[in-house]
Formats: C-alpha cells, sequence, structure tokens
C-alpha cells in the first residue's frame, strides 16, 4: 500500500483531521512559503500528533546545523530536503542525523532529462514534484506521470494530486508513496473532508488491486 504524506500542516484543526485518519507522514514546512511554521510553534503541534505518525520537516538550501537543531526541537522523523542540496550535502546531513532519520530528497520534473540526475542521488526516498521555473515546490500543478515508467528508485509522487485524480495517478504508476498538500486544501487551510477523501481513495484503490492480483489480474503500474 502506498504511503501516504499529508504537507504543510500548521493549525491544531490540521493535527485533529491526520490524527482522525492516519496518513503515514505529516509534514511541516521550515522554509519561505504561506505554509511556513516556526520550529517552536511545530514542535507544540507535534508533541499532539498521532504517534502512529512520523512528523516531517521540510527544507530548502538551510545550514546543516540549523537543520540540526529543528530536528532535534521537533524530533522529526524524517528531513525532506526541496532545494539544491547536492550529494555532498546529503552525505554530510546523513552522518550527523540521528539514526533512523529518513532522508527525503526532492526533485523537480520537468522533462525526462530531469530523471536523468536521479541516478546519482543517494537518499532514502526521492519525492518526485512538478517543475516551475522559480519556485522549489508546493505549486499544485502536476506533470506527466509517464516520465515516471522507467524511475527504479522508491519514490513519493507530489504535485497537483488530490482528491479527483489520485486514483488515475495510481493507475499510471505505482509510487512507494503520495505526497499532497494544496489539494487537500480550502481557501488556502486544510480541509478534514478533502483529507479524509484522499486517504480512503488512496486506501481503497490499493485494496482493490490486491483483490484483483488474488483473483488473477494483472495490477497496474
Amino acid at each position: 500500500m502506498p504511503i501516504i504524506k499529508i504537507c504543510g500542516l500548521s493549525r491544531r484543526e490540521d493535527i485533529a483531521a491526520v490524527n482522525e485518519y492516519k496518513p503515514d507522514y505529516a509534514g511541516f514546512v521550515f522554509a519561505e512559503s504561506r505554509r511556513g511554521i516556526e520550529p517552536a510553534k511545530a514542535a507544540a503541534l507535534i508533541r499532539e500528533l498521532s504517534p502512529e505518525i512520523k512528523p516531517v520537516g521540510v527544507f530548502v538550501n538551510m545550514a546543516i546545523g540549523d537543520l540540526l537543531k529543528i530536528v532535534k526541537e521537533c524530533r522529526l522523523a524524517a528531513v525532506q530536503l526541496h532545494g539544491d542540496e547536492d550529494q555532498r550535502y546529503l552525505e554530510s546531513l546523513r552522518n550527523k542525523l540521528p539514526a533512523g532519520t529518513v532522508i527525503m530528497k526532492a526533485v523537480r520534473v520537468k522533462d525526462r532529462q530531469a530523471l536523468i540526475a536521479l541516478a546519482g542521488i543517494r537518499s532514502d526516498v526521492l519525492l518526485l514534484d512538478a517543475y516551475h521555473d522559480g519556485v522549489m515546490g508546493g505549486t499544485g500543478q502536476v506533470f506527466d506521470w509517464k516520465l515516471l515508467k522507467e524511475v527504479k528508485q522508491p519514490y513519493l509522487l507530489a504535485g497537483g494530486l488530490n482528491g479527483e485524480n489520485i486514483e488515475r495517478a495510481l493507475e499510471t504508476v505505482n509510487p512507494y508513496g503520495v505526497d499532497v498538500s494544496s489539494g487537500v486544501e480550502t481557501a488556502g487551510s486544510k480541509d478534514k473532508d478533502k483529507i479524509a477523501d484522499f486517504i480512503n481513495k488512496v486506501r481503497s484503490y490499493e485494496k482493490s488491486q490486491v483483490r484483483s492480483k488474488d483473483r488473477g489480474g494483472i495490477k497496474n503500474g
């Protein structure tokens, strides 16, 4: 079953929603963004997060020392690097993070050429997002999912996912997981009903595929 990450949480209402519907990861943005959050506030929200849900910090080109302070303060289970961090940065960070901390490296997919760079990235999991000039992520735009057919590394599919297109996305590719932010918002804030709809559709889709496979059907992807 694909793991599910709900990103850009910033309110107690957001925490209550994810605690009810149990995605695998909850993302907190420590970067310049309308969804950005201060570490102290994030730490307070994370203390209310269900222990079944792993907190992720989203960072963009942050100095490693500053990042590590936030990891400690917020007790993050994973870090998502959404900037220009190179392999040297990843290796240095890996040596300093608490054992078991997951590193997710985001790549903005513009075309097939962008996928060539994936071979040189050694992170625990990739996050493949839509490319938009001058914006590091969170645009709410989709890209050509068919480009990912040959990607071998585990990745989270991101970029413009929502309750209306998630089943089509899963039919097109077979990701390790999915990541959503604006697709579960209304008027710029997380919407409990949209979170429930998104999570339920991901889990229902995967269960239907398992049943089909058990009956001798062929799973997409």
